[in-house]
């Protein structure tokens, strides 16, 4: 039935089954479901949220089933997950409600023998709510900061080793915090002032970001995609870390520039209207469909600049000609957006592990396309020093035509990871307001001899 609930299960299921990306998911689930605006948001909440404490979710669940968690079906154990998160965090929703509404959305998908169990699983925790059992902070500190925040155990003692325990807990406070929605200002195409009008006119509130050029922040926006202003092509979604890799890559005016991990595109966009719209820009990535993205969003915002095309920056594709500038935004874990996609904490660790090698190949393949004296950026959307200071100080140690280039960085903007060199920075959600990223630089020099 075309429900909220139901909409929300069968994100989850796919997203489950499919490993595919949470934003993705819930947009295409939400277009097949005929739903009114009100039950479109409740069917987003229950789905991000599930998904954001699916680790306390099921701790909380293991407390009323004899049932194991891993022994139940897919559809059982989501309905549960859906039933437990509104108990427990949908305030407007009454809790009987929230059990009544779990054992119908069971008999209407595929569920009917198991809503008897959910029933009985939810009303006990409606009994048992007052006297939870959650773990003792000082006898099991990682495991209670697991359930508190549900987050994987590994992850929790990634940051800690990594930033210390007091930066890593932030950042698992940070993980439930909704992010701001940022846009780049097209400015070969109109002024900050005069799009924030433009927008204010839409219903939509812009507000300038003051240390950084061209950002704005929105809100109050509804469906960006459906703004005139976004088909007319005045601007394009892209959090502020990206911009600010843009900014301190300083791309001008009829340089000739090479993104070699370019999809969706956001960043050669930036780089584009960065350059006015002079020059030359290739933008690169893997897949067709993924350049079909660049060539359609290039030509939304009439960036006739960026020449969008197939190249694996992996493998052994053909010369180029060298370039000023080479940006390398490499495929990462993602830890650094996991307020944006909730499923990435999921990951097996063993699917991270692979990733600085294939992180170190991309950036080694791509100094070859660097000019002598040109500039050369790797960045990261993850938390993770393996795949960021690790494979920039690796790339020093390897490749001796290359030097640190220290970033020049805003006043605003400031290192808090210890000892970082001043041709990296990591951004941190708690404390710079950005998604977690990682950047940069170097500059070819002269080949060095020994």
């Amino acid at each position: 039935m075309d429900n909220a609930r139901s909409a929300a299960l069968a994100a989850l299921l796919h997203v489950d089954v499919n490993e595919g990306y949470s934003n993705i998911v819930l947009d295409k689930t939400l277009a097949s479901f005929s739903l009114e605006q009100r039950d479109k948001a409740l069917a987003s909440a229950i789905f991000y949220g599930v998904l954001e404490r699916r680790i306390t979710l099921d701790y909380v669940i293991s407390q009323f089933s004899k049932t194991p968690i891993k022994k139940m079906f897919p559809q059982v154990l989501e309905i549960l997950r859906m039933g437990v998160y509104q108990i427990l965090y949908l305030e407007k929703i009454p809790k009987s409600a929230a059990v009544n509404e779990s054992v119908i959305l069971a008999k209407e998908n595929d569920a009917v023998k198991a809503s008897g169990f959910i029933n009985a699983v939810l009303r006990s925790l409606l009994r048992n709510i007052n006297h939870l059992k959650m773990p003792d902070a000082e006898t099991d500190p990682l495991l209670s900061l697991s359930i508190r925040f549900s987050c994987p155990e590994w992850l929790i003692v990634l940051w800690q080793e990594a930033y210390g325990k007091e930066c890593a807990t932030s950042l698992l406070e940070s993980i439930f915090l909704k992010p701001s929605v940022f846009a780049r200002v097209n400015n070969t195409r109109i002024s900050e002032e005069h799009l924030i009008e433009k927008l204010n006119s839409e219903n939509v509130k812009a507000t300038t970001i003051t240390w950084i050029k061209h950002a704005v922040e929105l809100q109050q926006m509804g469906a960006v995609s459906q703004s005139a202003s976004f088909q007319e092509g005045l601007f394009h979604i892209q959090d502020l870390s990206s911009q600010l890799c843009c900014y301190l890559f300083n791309p001008l005016p009829g340089q000739r520039i090479i993104d070699v991990c370019s999809a969706p595109g956001g960043k050669a966009f930036t780089i584009a209207e960065m350059m006015e719209n002079q020059g030359e820009l290739l933008a690169f990535d893997k897949y067709k469909g993924k350049v079909n993205l660049i060539r359609q969003g290039a030509q939304r915002l009439n960036l006739s600049v960026i020449n969008a095309a197939v190249r694996d920056a992996a493998g052994t594709a053909e010369k180029l000609e060298p370039a000023d500038k080479v940006l390398c935004d490499v495929p990462c874990s993602g830890l650094g957006i996991i307020r944006r996609k909730p499923e990435i904490k999921y990951k097996l660790r063993s699917a991270i592990d692979s990733l600085p090698d294939l992180q170190y190949l991309i950036l080694c393949k791509s100094s070859k396309l660097v000019k002598t004296n040109g500039t050369l950026f790797y960045s990261t959307c993850t938390l993770n020093p393996k795949e960021n200071g690790e494979v920039a100080a690796k790339f020093l140690r390897n490749n001796h035509d290359f030097a640190p280039l220290p970033l020049n960085l805003p006043d605003t903007v400031r290192h808090v990871v210890a000892n970082e060199p001043a041709n990296q920075l990591t951004l941190m959600p708690h404390v710079h307001g950005t998604d977690g990223f990682f950047i940069a630089a170097f500059q070819k020099t002269q080949e060095w001899m020994s």
